[in-house]
């Protein structure tokens, strides 16, 4: 898809649609935008006010309708879509809409231009819908013989009334990027294990440090063996995939900051729970294991195009977790990079046997803060649903630049407790620690596990288990991998 910003009166835009966004009523306030109501003025003839008067469109964000052929304007046609409530419409809920509008008109148009009034199209928001764009673009078919969405916007405009161009035009070549990066998480998280064991997922990280200049270190087994991840190593010995230790760093060339982000993902390529098997229902989607190591490439991705001012690496270990005759059994002792054992209670809580020996090392490199995310536990559904991520902190500063981050970026995150009572809970009579808290406060412990060994250095963990993936499409959305933590991480970075 080519995308553009056109600052121009929007009659004289040629397009297959071209797509003007209505409000829910307010008092007298009109619920058109401004240039919604300008064309209703003009060639739309009273079209719109009269969709609000019969009932047709309430403004609801999603609903819609259509004026073909409108006298006047190059466009083929009008469309009306509603955005909710203008005072809470704001450049996520933008970048939603456009989403929206790519995917329910791509049968029926080529070309789509998205009206945005002047009063709102700061460049923020011109990121955003640029975003909206790309991501709504996106589907999961590639693997598809016969059956594929062959219907597609190829053209993007977003079009503004009056303002700065440049401005404007440098905003949607920084959306696009962001969004591309998106899509190449979603990408990935939608590989099935077959095709992205731990060594592709090296591959890709790979070739994508190499097209965006990061600096790109992988350790094998037998590094990782030299350092004593016995942790990590523990986890992988059930599989014939080996095991890797992916490190990509981003330096700026004039650091404003002696701070060093280290970014933690986990990849668990495929997970069957090992000895402790998972239930068949739903194993399919444990390709998705490793989203928080796609987040981070992701992030990295766009991280070495809009370059912060502080150095920033991604540390992603890479494992598959299967059953086997070598693999860890249930009551295992492994030891740590730390020198901490650890009492593995059940081989399905393994991604956290693999971050630990990466946040250690992180440390040894220099990672003075820590973001982690990890598809870690079914817990925090139960406690967040789909809807939010949560995120779990031992400092407050840091904490509050991934929430400020998070909402900027509309990718929705509640913080949840780390109380040091959760502690008591992963007791072992065996060993330093349990891998495992029993059925209550999952999520905490899981937290609370990984605390051990970050120790005083700040830190945030994004627990990401249901918001990595959707089991069903969206008005806005495919369904599968959504690529959550790409744009809240690389604004983090940007931000600092």
């Amino acid at each position: 898809m080519n995308t553009n910003v056109q600052v121009a009166a929007p009659e004289s835009i040629e397009a297959g649609v071209l797509v003007v966004i209505g409000f829910e009523k307010n008092g007298d306030a009109s619920p058109l935008s401004g240039s919604a109501a300008a064309l209703d003025g003009g060639p739309a003839a009273g079209w719109c006010a009269e969709l609000y008067s019969t009932g047709e469109i309430s403004g609801k964000a999603y609903e819609y309708a259509v004026l073909h052929r409108p006298p006047g304007m190059k466009a083929k046609r009008i469309a009306l879509v509603g955005g909710g409530k203008a005072g809470s419409f704001k450049a996520p809920e933008l970048r939603r809409l456009v989403s929206f509008a790519i995917r329910h008109f791509r049968g029926q148009a080529e070309s789509m231009a998205f009206v945005v009034d002047s009063a709102i199209a700061t460049p923020e928001a011109a990121s955003a819908a640029i975003e909206g764009a790309v991501l709504g673009a996106w589907e999961q078919d590639h693997h598809k013989s016969t059956g594929k969405r062959e219907n597609k916007i190829a053209e993007f405009t977003l079009v503004v009334p009056g303002g700065d161009a440049a401005a404007l035009t440098a905003a949607a070549a920084h959306g696009r990027a962001l969004a591309e990066s998106q899509n190449f998480a979603r990408d990935l998280v939608n590989e099935p294990g077959n095709l992205l064991p731990p060594r592709k997922l090296v591959e890709a990280a790979q070739g994508m440090a190499k097209d965006f200049g990061l600096e790109c270190d992988v350790l094998d087994q037998d590094r990782m063996t030299q350092l004593g991840m016995g942790s990590l190593l523990g986890v992988s010995i059930g599989s014939a995939e080996p095991p890797f230790l992916i490190v990509l760093r981003y330096k700026p060339a004039n650091p404003k900051s002696a701070d060093h982000l280290g970014l933690v993902g986990k990849g668990v390529t495929f997970d069957t729970g090992g000895v402790s098997i998972k239930p068949a229902d739903g194993m399919e989607k444990m390709k998705c294991d490793m989203g928080g190591a796609a987040a981070m490439l992701g992030a990295m991705r766009a991280i070495a195009q809009f370059k912060p001012s502080i150095a920033v690496t991604a540390f992603i270990p890479t494992v598959e977790n299967m059953v086997g005759s070598r693999a860890q059994r249930p009551g295992d002792i492994v030891t740590s990079m730390a020198g901490k054992t650890i009492e593995v209670l059940n081989t399905d809580a393994e991604g956290r046997l693999i971050l630990i020996d990466a946040i250690t090392y992180a440390k040894q490199q220099g990672a003075t803060h820590l973001i982690d995310a990890a598809t870690l536990t079914g817990a925090i559904g139960v406690a967040l649903g789909a809807v939010n991520t949560g995120i779990f902190s031992n400092n407050d500063p840091l904490c509050e630049k991934v929430l400020k981050a998070s909402a900027s970026e509309g990718e929705k995150m509640w913080r949840m407790p780390i109380d040091d009572e959760y502690r008591e809970q992963l007791k072992s009579s065996y060993a330093d620690i349990g891998n495992i808290g029993g059925r209550a406060g999952g999520a905490c412990t899981a937290a609370m596990f990984l605390k051990e060994w970050v120790e005083d250095t700040p830190w945030a963990h994004l627990d990401i288990a249901l918001t990595a993936y959707l089991d069903d499409q969206k008005p806005f959305t495919a369904k599968g991998a959504t690529g959550v933590g790409v744009r809240t991480f690389t604004r983090v970075a940007m931000d600092w």
